[in-house]
């Protein structure tokens, strides 16, 4: 077989040889345009995963790469002056260089035939004459652009600008450096890689870097490997403090923007990308160069495991595509934090820290215990402590130790708080979760049963679902309401029932469904489909159907949008006297009030629709008649789709607009979801994906909110809160799979504080059973323990104290 590589890089070159290992007969030719020689780029950080491979794969490799090594378990974040260490993380890194020279070497001793300064031919022409073409030619693959229709190529280039440069100060760990100047905020990402030098990435927003003068030193076009000098100095002078008076040194280095790319397909016939040419992630959680060399192995697995190219490269992109996807949401989470990181510089020390670590979702709470658990322990108490100077209008009692100060703090989810008078136990809330139970609108046995238990469950909040202002206001026949004595009658019953069992505060959400109405209850799809003749007629802002096989709504009228205004008021009345303590308002995921709000099912031209403020008008006419028939002493929350996930839809900017409306029109708290607008959305679901907008309206307004979606586990519920992303955490489809889920998440923490109170009856289970073989005590099998690793482990080579000998600067 005959293999074409484009691009002598890391990645291309431990394909060849790897590929040259398993079959030594394939004749496999690597084209690089730049010499054996050539000196591109810093350090590389590998994570242990990724050097297990390697040592399984190639163990020469390995060796080779092991005995170049900077190790260390540390994680410093500078801030305010002050610096804060988090360790057991692991980290292993190298020269760049020295990578591709241990590289280059492997693949001579193997008879790979690698041209050096030599442009591969065309890859069309490559193609024809080679079995397979594996292209890691880079981020601005020619490959790619030979083959746009197969490949399906989408960039998303940022607007932040970061710079890659060395230093000669050896840092002792991983360390994030945060500066805050008169021009904006600016970081830096920086790591050893041997004795001598340390990678140090400059990156800050484009506004700072205009600001800070940096656009016009990068006022010029840069030559192929010219370094721009003068910014290169100015960062020095910003960062003189961390430098301690060591030097910047730069290799090609200059102002670039980061570019996220992705491929609908990684192969066209027989060629396949690679590394940077397939796929990039942010380098603040990890370095591409990982990327390419898992993809190396996984390639070369592939073809020695499939009888053809077709399979292997179907193979090979079926095994990679979910990891390096998982990698990039990743990475995106990672690279908007720092993109907005303005918005978190204001936090205490520990708590920046902790949100910083925690900022990719891959790292949460629990994760940050097992590898420090005093670094877990002194955030926790930070936050603790300074709960009651939280910049948001919001009143968080904190839980210090235990009386005597021996015990740690609790949870961040089992913290109370205080919201418009009311005293929540803890952070987690039960969302509205609808039964689809109800007949005529009457909340029966089911929501009496689902209500009861999830009160007993331990939440510090529990909403019944989606109950509806008027009949026209229901979604399906299976929908509550209130509108009705009776209905009122029946939840009152229910209140009743709940309160003698239990304290848990109750809500409940009144909505009106608006073109969301009138549909079948859902199937397993979650659609509801259209109830035909049986239905009733829809309500909207503008007669646009929800979607193809819907019926047009109704434009509202001017005496509609009255009618559903004192709709609402009546329901909350109702609500009241119901005995419900807390009232939320569904003014999201598309019901009639979010379609007001939304540009996309919005198009009216009176004084309901337009530009924001118009489209504001009905939601804050309904909140205002709400607010008169609601208690002052009773929480009252709005819900909210803070994007649409479609072009033209509801911006950040205005998302934040509308919350500090409904703020300033008496809305206490935000429930902050998205989505289920239009029907054509494409939202990036993914464990707590929505998250990120809790945290920019709770940053941005001041307002708290609850974060809601794709959150199912405790150790997420208390990163977000203890990193100050939501005041409140929903969980929902956790609470139909266990409605003892806020109690079991203690239990599993062993906290027995005040914030998971177990019912009397129940106390006795409050502990979690012993699981199989429990009793079963192992028996002592070596004659040596081997010694636990350091929590903290620092790079300090003796050589570190050297100074660097004078490089050429380019």
């Amino acid at each position: 077989m005959r293999v074409a590589v484009i691009g002598g890089g890391p990645g291309g070159l431990y394909f060849a040889a790897l590929a040259k290992q398993l079959s030594p007969a394939w004749e496999i030719t690597v084209w690089e345009r730049n010499a054996r020689g050539d000196a591109f780029g810093f350090g590389v950080v590998f994570s242990d995963e990724t050097l297990d491979g390697i040592a399984q794969a190639d163990p020469e490799v390995f060796a080779a790469m092991s005995a170049r090594f900077a190790r260390w378990s540390d994680i410093d974040v500078r801030h305010r002056g002050q610096v804060r260490t988090s360790g057991g993380h692991g980290f292993a890194a190298l020269d760049r260089n020295v990578l591709r020279a241990v590289l280059q070497e492997r693949c001579a001793a193997l008879g790979v035939d690698v041209r050096y300064r030599t442009p591969a031919p065309p890859v069309a022409e490559l193609s024809d004459g080679y079995d397979l073409v594996v292209a890691a030619d880079g981020v601005r693959s020619p490959t790619r652009e030979a083959f746009p229709d197969s490949f399906g190529t989408a960039l998303d280039e940022r607007t932040a600008r970061y710079m890659w440069l060395a230093t000669d100060r050896v840092f002792e760990a991983f360390t994030f450096i945060v500066e805050e100047r008169d021009f904006g905020a600016v970081q830096v990402h920086a790591y050893p890689f041997d004795e001598r030098r340390s990678t140090f990435i400059v990156e800050l927003g484009e506004d700072a870097w205009r600001r800070a003068g940096f656009e016009a030193l990068a006022g010029r076009e840069f030559a192929r490997g010219e370094s721009d000098l003068a910014s290169v100095r100015r960062c020095e002078e910003i960062f003189a403090d961390h430098l301690d008076g060591h030097r910047l040194i730069p290799n090609a280095s200059k102002w670039i923007n980061f570019t996220t790319v992705r491929n609908a397909s990684w192969r066209h016939r027989n060629v396949v990308l690679l590394g940077d040419a397939a796929h990039t992630a942010h380098f603040s959680i990890g370095s591409g160069t990982k990327l390419a060399m898992e993809d190396a192995l996984a390639l070369a697995a592939s073809l020695h495991e499939r009888p053809t190219v077709t399979e292997a490269l179907t193979a090979y992109e079926a095994e990679r595509r979910p990891v390096v996807e998982s990698t990039q949401r990743a990475a995106q989470a990672s690279l908007e934090w720092f993109e907005n990181i303005g918005r978190y510089t204001g936090q205490d020390v520990d708590r920046f820290a902790f949100n910083l670590l925690t900022r990719s979702r891959r790292v949460t709470y629990g994760n940050l215990r097992e590898r420090d658990a005093a670094f877990v322990d002194a955030v926790d108490t930070a936050f603790a402590d300074n709960a009651l100077t939280d910049a948001v209008r919001v009143d968080s009692v904190p839980v210090d130790a235990d009386a005597a100060g021996r015990g740690p703090a609790a949870p961040p989810m089992f913290r109370p708080l205080n919201l418009a008078g009311l005293t929540l136990r803890n952070r987690v809330v039960v969302p509205p979760l609808a039964t689809f139970t109800s007949v005529d609108g009457r909340p029966g046995e089911f929501e009496r049963a689902q209500l009861t238990a999830q009160a007993l469950g331990g939440a510090g909040l529990v909403f019944a679902g989606m109950t509806a202002v008027s009949p026209d206001g229901r979604a399906t026949p299976g929908c509550p309401g209130l509108w009705t004595d009776r209905q009122e009658a029946d939840w009152t019953s229910i209140v009743r029932a709940v309160r003698a069992v239990s304290a848990t505060p109750l809500g409940i959400q009144l909505t009106h469904a608006g073109r969301r109405g009138s549909t079948t209850v859902p199937g397993p799809d979650g659609i509801g489909r259209p109830l035909g003749g049986a239905g009733w007629s829809t309500l909207a802002a503008s007669p646009t159907a929800w979607d193809s096989g819907y019926p047009a709504p109704r434009e509202a009228t001017p005496a509609d949008l009255a009618a559903v205004t004192a709709a609402f008021a009546a329901a909350a009345a109702r609500a009241d006297r119901a005995g419900f303590d807390v009232l939320e308002l569904q003014f999201g995921h598309g019901h009639l009030v979010s379609g007001f709000l939304s540009p996309l099912t919005n198009r009216r031209t009176d004084a309901y629709g337009g530009g924001l403020d118009g489209r504001l008008r009905l939601p804050l006419e309904v909140l205002a008649a709400v607010r008169t028939a609601w208690p002052a002493g009773k929480p009252l929350v709005a819900r909210i789709s803070a994007s649409d996930w479609a072009d033209g839809g509801t911006t950040e900017t205005e998302a934040v607009e509308i919350c500090r409306a409904l703020a300033a029109g008496g809305a206490d708290a935000v429930d902050v979801s998205t989505g289920e607008v239009v029907a054509h959305q494409r939202p990036p679901y993914g464990r707590s994906y929505q998250t990120p907008f809790a945290e920019l309206i709770r940053h941005a307004t001041g307002i708290p909110t609850i974060a809601v979606g794709a959150i199912s586990t405790y150790d997420d519920v208390n990163s977000i809160v203890l990193a100050g992303r939501a005041d409140l955490v929903a969980v929902g489809r956790a609470h139909l799979w266990d409605p003892m889920w806020t109690l079991h998440a203690a239990a599993e923490q062993g906290h027995t504080g005040p914030g998971a109170r177990w019912p009397e009856p129940w106390r006795a289970g409050s502990r979690k059973p012993a699981g199989p073989r429990a009793d079963r005590v192992p028996p002592r099998l070596h004659l040596l323990r081997e010694e636990a690793a350091p929590v903290h482990r620092r790079w300090l080579p003796a050589s570190a104290a050297r100074p660097l000998a004078a490089t050429a600067t380019r």
